[in-house]
């Protein structure tokens, strides 16, 4: 529709789509700027890959608020436990190579591990089904520990389950394949991955998190309410979520994971794979990969959180897209950022709408909807709610809530979507339609029509 009109008025195809692939940028951008300031992320750093090429790096915000520097694609995060991708992609390489095999019992590997982990396999460790605790026990962020003291202090605890009976997410796992990878390729397991996964990949910007100066880094930041805080930086060394590393460095893995340059088909398509338990369960989780599917479109996942910093690395195999978001805020999920982003290209990846159902009370309809207006002014009309209500609202008004919502801008539409009796109360869910968000306003009335229960929400 866009090159039609403006080859209508005369310009030249490549113009109208040079026309048309700027407006739909903005589209992306605006989309991404208001999510990032409606969750309250200082900065945020967005790649997307299409049939295998970076088409868009784009940084958002602040990667230091103190200094004021803008965020870039060249921007370095912390990415928590996307960094398991890469744990998991060295030990495939070193099955590949005939190193190791994925069946192997760990104890093959590591020196003195206790009889109950016999049976815990390499795969095991990798599809989080060996028992092992979720957390190194005695964990202290701020003091260095070895991989080999952290697999001691496993070994005195009991497994939770007998290995490949349950699946149970793992960081503590991850500590015994970096260990593994150390002994069997005989070199520290950062170096190896860097040597074996980065170099080959191109990715200069990515490292292990350290106390090295680290160009275009980001600080991180942890919030109360408006308030920012400098986060607390971790100076142990967690291979479950190691790596520094920025969208672009990010881009050209995700190359690498659609050739033969460094994982072979079979490689990638085993660490893809669902890992099946004992009782023939299929789990969603490969190995260093969430593994299910979007509206039947197949996708392989990891996010990932640290103190400052989330992250989000998601890869739409059957559309050949691939969509990442790193940001310096910690406890955000960026998972529906990510697929909303999706939908920009593949509007198939995007959730389906629940149906507007026929409005019986507009009034009602039209109080919520003033109700949020009011709330983009900063103002709050107290005899519409219980004393009760208005004064947590109030409270919240004060903390800046209005200020979030008149980011959004204006509504689009409020269309009522459920509508339900509980007692004597009538209960309103609204989907609440902005250009760039959607969010969902759910109010419960008495039947003195007092608004007694409101809350928005993404």
């Amino acid at each position: 529709m866009c090159v039609s009109k403006l080859l209508s008025r005369g310009l030249g195809l490549s113009l109208a789509l040079l026309a048309c692939q700027a407006a739909f940028a903005d589209q992306v951008d605006d989309y991404v700027e208001t999510q990032r300031q409606w969750l309250h992320i200082p900065g945020l750093s967005l790649a997307v890959a299409k049939d295998g090429k970076l088409i868009k790096a784009q940084g958002y915000g602040l990667a230091n608020v103190e200094t004021d520097t803008r965020a870039t694609p060249d921007t370095v995060f912390k990415v928590g436990s996307v960094s398991k991708q890469f744990l998991a992609a060295a030990i495939m390489l070193l099955a590949q190579e005939g190193e190791i095999g994925l069946d192997d019992p760990i104890g093959k590997h590591l020196e003195t591990t206790p009889d109950a982990w016999r049976d815990i396999t390499i795969g095991n460790l990798l599809s989080h089904t060996s028992g092992l605790v979720r957390e190194v026990p005695g964990f202290d962020p701020f003091k260095a520990q070895s991989d080999a003291d952290v697999i001691k202090a496993l070994a005195l605890l009991p497994l939770r389950f007998a290995p490949g009976e349950k699946w149970e997410y793992s960081n503590a796992g991850y500590y015994a394949l970096a260990e593994i990878i150390r002994r069997v390729s005989d070199k520290p397991w950062g170096e190896f991955v860097a040597d074996r996964l980065f170099v080959p990949a191109g990715m200069s910007a990515s490292r292990t998190t350290t106390a090295d100066i680290v160009p275009h880094r980001a600080s991180g930041y942890s919030s109360k309410g408006h308030r920012l805080q400098n986060a607390p930086d971790w100076i142990a060394l967690r291979p479950s979520g190691a790596f520094l590393s920025n969208v672009l460095d990010l881009a050209k893995w995700d190359a690498a994971l659609s050739a033969d340059t460094i994982l072979k088909a079979a490689s990638r398509e085993q660490m893809w794979t669902p890992v099946t338990l004992k009782s023939g369960t299929v789990q969603p989780y490969g190995f260093g990969w969430f593994v299910d599917a979007i509206n039947g479109h197949r996708r392989i996942r990891h996010d990932g959180g640290l103190p400052g910093f989330s992250s989000d690395f998601e890869r739409f195999i059957d559309d050949r897209l691939t969509i990442i978001v790193l940001a310096n805020a910690e406890n955000r999920d960026l998972r529906d950022l990510a697929r909303r982003v999706a939908g920009f290209y593949v509007p198939a990846l995007l959730p389906p709408a629940e149906k507007p159902i026929a409005d019986q009370d507009p009034q009602v309809t039209a109080r919520i909807k003033a109700v949020i207006e009011d709330f983009a002014d900063g103002k709050l009309d107290p005899h519409r709610f219980t004393p009760e209500l208005a004064s947590r609202l109030s409270s919240e008004l004060e903390a800046a809530f209005g200020d979030d919502v008149r980011i959004l801008g204006a509504i689009q539409s409020l269309d009522l979507v459920e509508q339900k009796n509980e007692g004597d109360n009538q209960v309103y869910r609204y989907r609440l339609n902005y250009l760039h968000a959607v969010l969902f306003v759910r109010g419960t009335l008495s039947k003195e029509t007092k608004i007694i229960q409101f809350a928005i929400s993404d």
